[in-house]
Order: structure tokens, then C-alpha cells, then sequence
């Protein structure tokens, strides 16, 4: 499994370029979990990627399971969307002005994903859920949003409120420079608790304006929805005329071909997809249906822009990976290996004797050092960080790069082949030996 390297080496070349980022980035990164400070160590400085691996500073290649938290879902670098990337480029990167590409890219959205009438373009998902958010609050009149302990939503203030994810991971409940007005706009309930659901709005429904959740919750590891838990949702929010929010900027394209909404059969009134939708480049979508969607400027009163909406390069590099998404078989081939690696993650795990509980909905999976099954925040606190962190430093170790968060999903790719799922399955058991 290893390649031929000097730990003494690595370490210098990371620690290195780790402390000239200290000197001009907050914490040496862009985003934090990227820090490895829930894990420990130096993050990995990134030189390449292709397919299933990654290349580093250090001159060692590495087996990613991060997939930039997502998108890459054909793999590193794949031929396609570079083709398109490379040809969008021929002809610009910005306009400022319209295109027939994202008119033909929105078209192909609402495709594939029916509850979708009507869309608008951003430039991330944070963007996307924002734009939701605001437009639910200017068709309903409402002022509160309701969300979910666990469940991260991107970076707006009323948002950052028992958030999962880095949050999670670095034990905040809630963002420091977030006034407590905006916070009290923002309701929050366990995940997976319908009669607490049920509860808040019979208390407070008329003032709701929308429910958001994760479908499948990445964001404090996977954690899927109990059966009737989307239904009861569905049918509460109707019941009060509050709007039903489906954040699937992790999970849309990746657990199905038409995100989690597809695989449960549920359709919320608004969508916000990310990541996939932009084939590794800066992107978001919001949309739902026409009436809802009517309410955005400049059709309506809710207004909500962005220069580089629509980007032309991200619309190329969108389009080409779900086109590929699209073939007959891939997300039969994506399950089929997605669940090679949980058996095989699960029996190195009890050979090893360390108390793991493997979650995955489709080709997203999470170890829990802790018992299962994880429910709810609750349920993923109890989860051993520590062990978690000497798995992590152990299958770095051994040339796989896992998300460095016990809090975080992995992702399998198309271009992990069962060669490689068999090497990852052989490394975890070596990590699992040293916890």
C-alpha cells in the first residue's frame, strides 16, 4: 500500500508550507475543517489530483476519499469535464450577460429534477440556501425559519445556529459575530424527532416560513432519515402553509440521479443543490416551483444577484459530469462499490476489536467511533474524537486521505476501482490496529 517516503520529509515539506499560510490566511486555510485541527498533524498541501488520488507537496500520492467535500463524483481531473472546462475558456470566462449554455443547463436541471420549475444560479451553496431562505420569507410573509441540530446549511448568520460541521467539530454552537436578533429568527430541532416537529409548529406554525433540512445530514457525519420522517415533514409544513426546503448541496447527484428527494420520494416546495451541479467548480442552484420561483426579482419583489451567476465555466464543467451521471449504470456501479468499502471497512474494524458503527446512504459514508445507530447530534456527540484522530493520522499514514473531521462524510467516485477500494479496505485495517 505505501509508497517509498521519509516521514521526516513529509512533515517538513506540509509544516512548511503550513506555516508560510499562518503568516496570510486566518488558521493557514480558506475553510476550517481543512485546518486538521480535529484530528491533529498538518494538512496535506495538495499539488495534483487525478482519478481517485491525490498528489502532494510531499511527493506522496494519496487515495482521496474527500472528493473537495463532494463534487467529484467521476473522479479527480476527469477527461470530460476538462474537455468542456478547456472549451469554455476558449470563448471566455465572464460575460455579465446571458447565455444559451445556462439556459440549456437549467433546462437540463429541471430535467432531472421534476420539482424543479424554475430556477436561479449562484456561485456556491451558500449562496443557493440564502436565496431559498429569502425568497420562502418573501412568498409566505413569514419571518422564522425552522432547521435541524446537526444539519449545516452555509455560512449566513441566522443559519449558524447548532450547526454540524466544522462547527461541530470545533464544539460552537452557534458563530461568534452573529447578532442574537438575526439568531432568534432561527428555530432549531433534533433530527429525525417528528413529534418535536410536530410540536413547534402547532405552537408556532403561523410564523414559519420555511422548514430546511439535509435530506441525509453529511454534515455531522451520515446520518440518514428515519422511514415516515421526510413524509411527516412534508405533511406538517402543508398542513401550517409553511415552505418545505430540501438543502441537497451535498446530496443532490450523489445519492441518486435526482438527489434524495428522488430516493425517498419526497418533493419539497424549494431545492439547493451545489458542488455535483458544478463539476468541481464555484456554483449553486436554487429553485422549486414557478409560483414560488415568480417571487424572484426581476419577476418579483424578492431580489437576490451575483456577477458571476451562471458563470460560463462552471455551467460547462455542471452540465458535462451530469451528462456523464446520466449514462444507464452509474449509480448501479457507484453503490455497488460505495458498498464494498462499508463491508470491507466494517469487518477490518470488528477483526481489530474497535467499537465502529459504519453509516451510508449511497456513495456518502461515515465511521462513527461510537455505538450505533446515530440518529440524531446527540447521538454523534458521544462519538471518541480522539480515536477518530488516531484512525485519521494512521490512514494517512498509510496513503489514504480521509475527510479530517469525525463530524464529515466520505465520498466514493467512479474512479475508485475495486483495486483500489481493496487497497483503502487493507490500509484501514492497519489504521484500525493503532487506534
Amino acid at each position: 500500500m505505501r509508497d517509498t517516503w521519509s516521514s521526516e520529509f513529509d512533515n517538513q515539506a506540509n509544516q512548511m508550507w503550513m506555516a508560510r499560510a499562518q503568516e496570510v490566511l486566518p488558521g493557514g486555510v480558506n475553510s476550517p475543517v481543512r485546518a486538521f485541527r480535529a484530528v491533529g498533524g498538518s494538512p496535506i498541501f495538495v499539488a495534483r489530483a487525478e482519478g481517485a488520488y491525490l498528489h502532494g507537496v510531499d511527493g506522496r500520492r494519496y487515495i482521496d476519499y474527500v472528493g473537495s467535500w463532494g463534487p467529484m463524483i467521476l473522479g479527480h481531473a476527469a477527461p470530460e469535464v476538462v474537455r468542456a472546462v478547456q472549451e469554455a475558456m476558449t470563448r471566455g470566462s465572464s460575460y455579465g450577460a446571458p447565455t444559451s449554455a445556462e439556459v440549456e443547463y437549467a433546462e437540463l436541471i429541471t430535467q432531472l429534477v421534476p420539482s424543479i420549475e424554475m430556477l436561479r444560479m449562484t456561485s456556491s451553496g451558500t449562496e443557493a440556501v440564502m436565496g431559498a431562505l429569502r425568497v420562502a420569507r418573501g412568498f409566505t410573509g413569514r419571518d422564522l425559519i425552522v432547521k435541524f441540530e446537526g444539519c449545516y446549511h452555509g455560512g449566513a448568520d441566522y443559519l449558524l445556529v447548532q450547526a454540524g460541521s466544522g462547527l461541530a467539530t470545533f464544539g460552537v454552537p452557534t458563530s461568534a459575530g452573529v447578532p442574537a436578533a438575526i439568531g432568534g429568527t432561527t428555530l432549531v430541532l433534533p433530527f429525525n424527532d417528528l413529534e418535536a416537529a410536530r410540536a413547534l409548529f402547532a405552537q408556532r406554525g403561523k410564523e414559519i416560513a420555511a422548514l430546511i433540512l439535509e435530506p441525509v445530514v453529511g454534515n455531522m457525519g451520515v446520518v440518514p432519515p428515519e422511514p415516515g420522517f421526510l413524509e411527516g415533514l412534508r405533511a406538517i409544513t402543508e398542513e401550517h402553509g409553511s415552505l418545505l426546503v430540501f438543502d441537497e448541496v451535498m446530496t443532490g447527484f450523489r445519492v441518486a440521479l435526482g438527489g434524495a428527494q428522488a430516493l425517498y420520494g419526497v418533493t419539497p416546495d424549494l431545492s439547493c443543490f451545489g458542488k455535483i451541479v458544478g463539476g468541481g467548480l464555484p456554483v449553486g442552484v436554487y429553485g422549486g416551483r414557478r409560483e414560488i420561483m415568480q417571487k424572484v426579482a426581476p419577476l418579483g419583489p424578492v431580489y437576490q444577484a451575483g456577477t458571476l451567476s451562471g458563470n460560463p465555466l462552471a455551467v460547462a464543467a455542471g452540465r458535462a459530469t451530469l451528462e456523464a451521471l446520466r449514462a444507464p449504470g452509474v449509480y448501479e456501479v457507484l453503490e455497488q462499490r460505495s458498498a464494498r468499502l462499508e463491508a470491507g471497512l466494517r469487518e477490518v474494524s470488528k477483526r481489530c476489536r474497535v467499537p465502529v458503527t459504519l453509516q451510508r446512504v449511497g456513495s456518502m459514508i461515515t465511521p462513527f467511533f461510537a455505538a450505533g445507530p446515530i440518529r440524531t447530534w446527540t447521538d454523534a456527540d458521544r462519538a471518541d474524537r480522539a480515536a477518530f484522530g488516531k484512525w485519521h493520522a494512521a490512514m494517512i499514514h498509510e496513503g489514504v486521505h480521509w475527510p479530517p473531521a469525525q463530524f464529515e462524510a466520505g465520498f466514493v467516485s467512479l474512479a475508485h476501482t475495486e483495486a483500489i477500494l481493496d487497497a483503502t479496505i487493507d490500509a484501514a485495517g492497519h489504521a484500525f490496529a493503532k487506534v
